[in-house]
C-alpha cells in the first residue's frame, strides 16, 4: 500500500518570499529611475531592494527543499519573479545609460525564451539546473547590484572610485552576458536530448 504524498500549501515562507520579490519589481524600478537615476537617496535604495531581491532568492529555494515546501506555485512564480527583478534592473539601467541597450535586448530575449520554454515542459521533462546558469545567476546580480549604486557625482561625471566600481561592474556584466548566452546554448542543447530520449523510449514501447 503506497502513502498518499503530503500536500503542501501554497501559503508557506518560500512562496510568501517569492511573491515579496514580484511585488518588489516596481518599486524597485520606481526608486532606480526617480530623477532620471540621478538621485544618491533613491539610487541607494534602489540597491537595497535588488539585494535583497536576490537574497530572498536564494533562501526561497533552499528552505523549500529542506522543508518539503516545494509547490506547483513556486515551479512558476520563483523564475518569474527573478526574471522580473532582473530584467528590471537591466532596462532601469538601459535608460539611465550605465548598461547598452543592446546588452539588455540579448540577455532579456534569452532569459525569457528559456524560462518560457522550461515552463511549458514543466510536466513532461525536467532539466536541471546547470552549474553555468548558476554562474550567470550570480555574475549577473554582482554587476547589476554594482551599477545600480550611486556611482555618478551630481554633474554626472564618476569620481575616481565611482570610476574603479563602474568598470568592474562592466567587466562583471560582460562576463555575465558571456555565460547568459552559454548556459541558454547548454539548455535547449539538454531540451533537444531529452526529447530525443523520451522519442527513443516511446518507440521501444511501441
Amino acid at each position: 500500500m503506497t502513502t498518499p504524498e503530503r500536500q503542501v500549501s501554497n501559503l508557506n515562507l518560500p512562496n510568501l518570499l517569492t511573491t515579496l520579490r514580484i511585488v518588489m519589481v516596481p518599486f524597485f524600478g520606481w526608486a532606480l529611475l526617480i530623477d532620471g537615476g540621478d538621485s544618491v537617496l533613491w539610487r541607494t535604495v534602489a540597491w537595497a531592494l535588488f539585494a535583497v531581491a536576490m537574497v530572498t532568492d536564494k533562501i526561497d529555494g533552499d528552505i523549500a527543499r529542506a522543508r518539503g515546501l516545494v509547490t506547483n506555485f513556486g515551479k512558476i512564480a520563483d523564475p518569474i519573479a527573478d526574471k522580473a527583478i532582473t530584467g528590471m534592473a537591466f532596462v532601469g539601467l538601459s535608460v539611465v545609460g550605465d548598461v547598452w541597450w543592446w546588452v539588455t535586448i540579448v540577455v532579456l530575449v534569452r532569459e525569457w525564451s528559456v524560462t518560457l520554454l522550461r515552463l511549458s515542459l514543466l510536466k513532461d521533462v525536467v532539466i536541471p539546473a546547470a552549474h553555468s546558469g548558476k554562474v550567470k545567476t550570480t555574475l549577473q546580480a554582482l554587476a547589476l547590484g554594482l551599477l545600480c549604486l550611486p556611482l555618478r557625482q551630481v554633474d554626472g561625471a564618476l569620481d575616481t572610485p565611482g570610476e574603479i566600481v563602474f568598470y568592474l561592474a562592466q567587466v562583471l556584466l560582460a562576463a555575465a552576458v558571456a555565460m547568459t548566452l552559454w548556459s541558454g546554448y547548454e539548455f535547449f542543447r539538454d531540451v533537444r536530448r531529452q526529447r530525443r530520449a523520451t522519442a527513443a523510449d516511446h518507440e521501444l514501447l511501441t
